[in-house]
């Protein structure tokens, strides 16, 4: 489903590049063997389920936040970016879908595991504690309340699903058993850091990251690279600082909007084909996603 206007993209069509395959929000092209153009459309999911709606600028919102952290975070851990210009590699008639909304990136071999950092106890987390008073096997002190701050972050793997699928939280020793137990320190002290050092950044911002994924992959040499998105409104829940606390799951500058509408949508069932989104839903959703690149970055959207 194309979009026909060209600032909006639900799907894109590149035909200078071979197409590799769609996640639910990332178009990924082959350049050669060795790179990849990665095309952020301005598709949103929400309980797994790919809207039919596209959600204006989210794309490029998406982009240039997770462009933002790579630069910033880039002495923590190497990134898959290889600073080519995603216009220099499609064909003249597809610029329009690819600027503003793509990076060019090293071919990474991937770990099959999301590394997750909580700072804060809410989604399953919450969930998880309410049941086992821990979160993916961490035990942690009772009475402690929903979205209340952690002591300090923790991290808890979630083993990668299929397309339409919910990822599996998987404790520790399961994902030290999956790809080595040193790689997997090595991405627990990493992502560690990377959460601390954009929280830090982000309450100076007024934004609290009450938790966030990264993703990893391995070159040939074996050198471990932050890739795919980081920190971005869809890899991590963002709060208003100002309208923080606890016991209450806060207001979020993502896709809230429109998981609050489908909540009440009548014989829904969480499956495809999902709901048609209403205009002010839709409009709602993009008006939080550019307020959170404009509060985290200084930046307004670039087109």
């Amino acid at each position: 489903m194309p979009a026909t206007d060209t600032s909006v993209l639900y799907e894109s069509s590149l035909h200078s590049l071979p197409l590799v395959g769609r996640g639910k929000v990332r178009d990924n092209y082959a350049v050669g063997s060795d790179k990849l153009l990665i095309v952020t459309t301005d598709r949103l999911s929400a309980f797994d389920v790919i809207m039919g709606e596209p959600i204006p600028d989210k794309g490029r919102v998406l982009n240039q936040m997770a462009l933002f952290w790579f630069e910033r975070l880039a002495d923590v851990v190497p990134n898959h970016l290889t600073g080519i210009d995603p216009v220099s590699v499609v064909a003249p008639d597809e610029v329009d879908q690819v600027r503003g909304r793509s990076m060019v990136v090293r071919r990474l071999r991937p770990i099959l595991v999301e590394a997750v950092v909580r700072g804060y106890v809410i989604g399953s987390g919450w969930k998880d504690y309410q049941d086992t008073g821990r979160i993916c096997g961490i035990a942690l002190p009772p009475g402690l309340q929903q979205a209340q701050q952690l002591a300090e972050p923790i991290f808890t793997p979630a083993a990668k699903a299929e397309l339409g699928e919910h990822d599996e939280n998987i404790s520790f020793d399961d994902m030290a058993a999956r790809v080595g137990a040193d790689l997997a320190g090595r991405i627990r002290s990493i992502s560690l850091e990377l959460y601390r050092r954009a929280a830090e950044y982000a309450r100076g911002r007024g934004i609290i990251i009450a938790d966030t994924k990264f993703e990893f992959g391995l070159d040939d040499a074996g050198t471990l690279h932050l890739m795919d998105e980081a920190l971005t409104a869809d890899s991590s829940r963002f709060w208003p600082a100002d309208s923080y606390r606890p016991g209450i799951s806060p207001p979020s500058f993502d896709k809230q909007f429109v998981r609050d509408y489908l909540e009440t949508v009548p014989g829904w069932n969480k499956r495809a084909p999902a709901p048609m989104l209403p205009a002010e839903v839709v409009a709602r959703t993009a008006d939080k996603y550019r307020e959170a690149l404009r509060r985290l970055t200084g930046q307004e959207v670039q087109r």
